[in-house]
């Protein structure tokens, strides 16, 4: 490494002592790669390093974490998507590189486009409205994220000008787009809580899109209707001879669970002093000890329930309900808004989405239910398809009680046959993921 010629030996050693030390291993553990993370504590790190995995789509396994004094020492044990120990010595490299400079912080951009944040009472055909807006007002969307909860909806949409290709800029434009999204938002019933805003510069997108929701209280707000069975369980106690906090968290894994739970803690201001995460088969365990930034325990039975309100939250956002529909196409203007539309014309709802393009090509993920939220019906599934384009849009997950579903009508001799050509996309994408053997 070389030093300027104005900076000390005193700040070269307070830059030693600043600057994490990574170290990933392969050699200890036969099913996971273990990351190790020495830093210096401060508030905010843990979410800054766990955010860094799971922004590649890493599955954290296992985590130890613990703060002796002013030190800081985590343990993850990872695996890529399909369960395998990391050998891409490309992506061990980045996580080297992140990791090692993840306490000096890092800027946050859109990259050059503008970031729209909306957020409001959801309702069937929200998107369809939105997208349709922002066609006619010439925005190009090129990203966007939107979670839905407690009929609360949050989205961040990044735009450039369809004509210029560059972010949009002039203010009369960005106070049109903002009226009238906001017009969208507002319905006939939501006039107070519709918000959005512009900017050209956000944090990182998923954190935003849990401030966002936390902001808006959903943890505050009954779900519309309770169709999960399977909610988290979360405790919380006080451990008053050490003057910690203890939050214990049953629920089921998925990825980027740990990112929520922590992302959710942190933006509440509370510091995680050490924590056990473990996961066994499609089950995930967390116990965090925890204090306020100000070195306090939780100090309330309503301080307490607002903890558990806020996690159960923070799980659940990303907890997608309904089929999984994956859109792959050339991109154009417009799109959005023609397939959204098409969706609420079939009486389909969007509870997630995920809008990315790559060159020419749009790549979105939308997770839709019918209109009351119950699970859409297999025909109006393959109605959207065949409007939208078979090769275009593909179902990629179907929710267990399809397959159940599907069995009880073969049983019954009826139904049988839409459900089996899903069944058969089912089978054939996990088989070209490698997920299953072929029977042939």
């Amino acid at each position: 490494m070389e030093w300027t010629a104005c900076l000390g030996e005193y700040e070269k050693l307070v830059f030693r002592m600043n600057t994490p030390r990574v170290v990933i291993d392969n050699a200890v553990c036969s099913t996971a790669t273990l990351v190790k993370v020495d830093s210096a504590r401060r508030h905010g790190i843990l979410l800054e390093a766990v955010q860094v995995l799971t922004d590649l789509n890493l599955s954290i396994k296992k985590a130890y974490i613990s703060s002796d004094g002013r030190w800081f020492m985590d343990v993850f044990h990872v695996t890529d998507q399909n369960g395998n120990k990391l050998t891409d010595e490309s992506v061990i490299n980045y996580i080297e590189q992140s990791l090692g400079t993840i306490h000096f912080g890092s800027s946050n951009c859109s990259n050059g486009l503008t970031a729209l944040e909306l957020t409001g009472t959801d309702r069937v055909g929200l998107l369809s409205e939105v997208f349709a807006v922002l066609a006619d007002l010439q925005c190009n969307v090129v990203e966007s994220k939107v979670w839905t909860h407690n009929g609360r909806i949050a989205s961040l949409i990044y735009v450039k000008d369809c004509d210029s290709g560059c972010p949009i800029e002039d203010s009369q434009k960005i106070d049109r787009i903002e009226a009238r999204l906001r017009n969208v938002l507002k319905g006939d019933n939501d006039i107070r809580s519709a918000k959005t805003s512009v900017s050209m510069a956000v944090t990182h997108t998923e954190r935003r899109l849990h401030q966002m929701m936390f902001v808006d209280r959903d943890y505050d707000r009954k779900p519309v209707l309770q169709h999960c069975t399977n909610s988290p369980v979360i405790t919380v106690q006080n451990w008053a001879e050490r003057g910690y906090s203890i939050v214990n968290i049953q629920c089921k894994d998925r990825a980027k669970l740990l990112f929520d739970v922590v992302c959710t803690l942190t933006d509440m201001d509370y510091v995680v002093f050490h924590a056990t995460i473990n996961t066994s088969g499609d089950r995930g365990y967390m116990e965090f000890y925890i204090r306020h930034t100000d070195g306090t325990p939780i100090s309330s039975e309503p301080e307490q329930q607002r903890v558990i309100q806020c996690l159960q939250a923070a799980v659940q956002r990303r907890a997608s309900e309904g089929v999984r529909l994956e859109l792959c196409t050339e991109d154009r203007q417009g799109l959005l808004a023609y397939v959204t539309r098409t969706f609420r014309e079939n009486g389909l709802n969007v509870t997630r989405a995920e809008i990315s393009t790559t060159t020419d090509k749009a790549l979105n993920v939308f997770y839709v239910t019918d209109a009351m939220g119950n699970l859409a019906d297999a025909k109006t599934i393959e109605s959207v398809r065949q409007k939208i384009g078979l090769s275009n849009l593909k179902v990629k997950e179907l929710p267990l009680i399809y397959h159940q579903k599907r069995e009880r009508e073969e049983q019954q001799g009826v139904g049988g046959a839409v459900l089996l050509s899903l069944g058969s996309l089912v089978r054939r994408n996990l088989y070209n993921l490698g997920l299953i053997r072929s029977h042939s």
